[in-house]
């Protein structure tokens, strides 16, 4: 028996504290309270800004004696220029507290304004990999709460925030573990409206999370565990959901494995997410329907070092052939059943943007946690596929 133990080394981060149930955003003004808000800022993307769910939320702020500002102009794909805007709105309201509500857009910037705040410069320079990444002062840093309204990327439990670079066309992470929301706020009442092709592509988002940490290298059983278990929630309620968005049921199992997919990632993701930060930074596409697009292609290029893995997980979730190729027939009849496109050109996607997606791709972080080492021409390799559609 060996006696180097390296490989058995890992931190295992988990989450906070998470009210998860029907009705609970009720709760909302009393939480603001007990971490000493008063005026809080209210983010959100411009789809919700002028919606009644805000409406309702704002009232039980301000039933609960707070004084909040509404900053509702958060892309689909938050952008640095966001977080900047949001930071500037923070200080001139005066703010003690940011409130997140949305889907993954609201909470990654929710979280970039917050970490802008405790910065002297640009919080961009702060991204992983960037010149003052280790440099994050959380002096200042603003507490957040999160009230997700999707089901899928799990950001509200979550210690990073995707924030695309627009001149750059690439998109940069922050992370730092103070970026953990205080209280998530889960009300599977708020995710009612959400329309049936977000309410997939946000499903499909959650399934790549479970399915990446699963995949991923480094140790942490009780991520597997967890990711697992999100992907057998996803199988059973996520066609339910998609089929009736009042189904509250299908919406409070699938709020959960969402939640679960960030969790689990913080094992690792791979290169489905490297690809689509490179997709989605250069054409805006959302990332969820990006995800699920790129996704077999992945697959079948890990194959050699998951296969073995996918069989159990597989028999897990209820699969009718518990092996690689049952899952990976599992992921096509899903993107089928929710009409997802099965070639990246419908993304944007141009053979002449090849390499450099791949570069940019390479460089992501997440590619450097795929199961089976990738470099740019490998990862040039799967988009190509993906934009001929073939699996072979």
């Amino acid at each position: 028996m060996s006696d180097d133990f390296s490989h058995l080394a890992a931190v295992w981060p988990f989450p906070t504290a998470v009210r998860f149930g029907v009705g609970r955003v009720a709760e909302l003004a009393k939480v603001c309270t007990q971490l000493g808000m008063t005026r809080p800022l209210l983010v959100t993307d411009r789809g919700l800004a002028t919606t009644a769910l805000v409406a309702g939320v704002v009232a039980i702020m301000a039933d609960g004696k707070l004084s909040p500002d509404l900053f509702g102009e958060v892309k689909s794909n938050p952008t640095a220029a966001n977080v900047a805007a949001g930071a500037a709105a923070y200080g001139a309201g005066g703010h003690d507290g940011i409130i997140a509500l949305g889907g993954g857009s609201a909470m990654d910037a929710a979280k970039g304004i917050a970490l802008q705040l405790a910065q002297a410069d640009d919080v961009m320079d702060y991204a992983v990999g960037g010149p003052r990444y280790k440099e994050i002062s959380t002096d200042g840093l603003p507490p957040v709460v999160a009230l997700p309204t999707t089901s899928g990327t799990g950001s509200e439990v979550g210690r990073a925030a995707v924030v695309s670079d627009e001149a750059a066309q690439v998109k940069r992470i922050l992370y730092h573990t103070d970026l953990m929301p205080r209280v998530v706020i889960c009300d599977p009442a708020l995710v009612v409206g959400l329309p049936a092709d977000l309410t997939a592509w946000t499903g499909l988002d959650a399934a790549v999370h479970c399915l990446e940490a699963y995949c991923a290298t480094m140790y942490n059983p009780m991520c597997d565990g967890i990711a697992a278990e999100g992907l057998r929630l996803i199988h059973r309620w996520l066609p339910s959901a998609v089929k009736d968005g009042t189904d509250l049921e299908a919406r409070a199992h699938m709020m959960a494995a969402a939640a679960m997919g960030a969790v689990a990632f913080t094992k690792g993701l791979g290169a489905v997410h490297a690809i689509s930060h490179a997709i989605g930074a250069r054409y805006d596409s959302h990332h969820g329907l990006t995800n699920a697009v790129i996704l077999p292609y992945v697959l079948v290029h890990n194959r050699p070092a998951i296969a073995d893995r996918l069989g159990p997980l597989a028999a897990y979730m209820g699969l009718a052939d518990p092996g690689f190729t049952g899952f990976l027939d599992w992921t096509l009849e899903v993107r089928d059943a929710f009409e997802v496109p099965h070639q990246a050109d419908a993304l944007g996607v141009t053979d002449d943007v090849l390499d450099s997606l791949a570069e940019v791709a390479a460089a992501d972080v997440t590619a450097r946690e795929n199961p089976l080492p990738v470099d740019a021409p490998a990862l040039g390799g799967i988009i190509s596929r993906a934009l001929s559609g073939s699996l072979e």
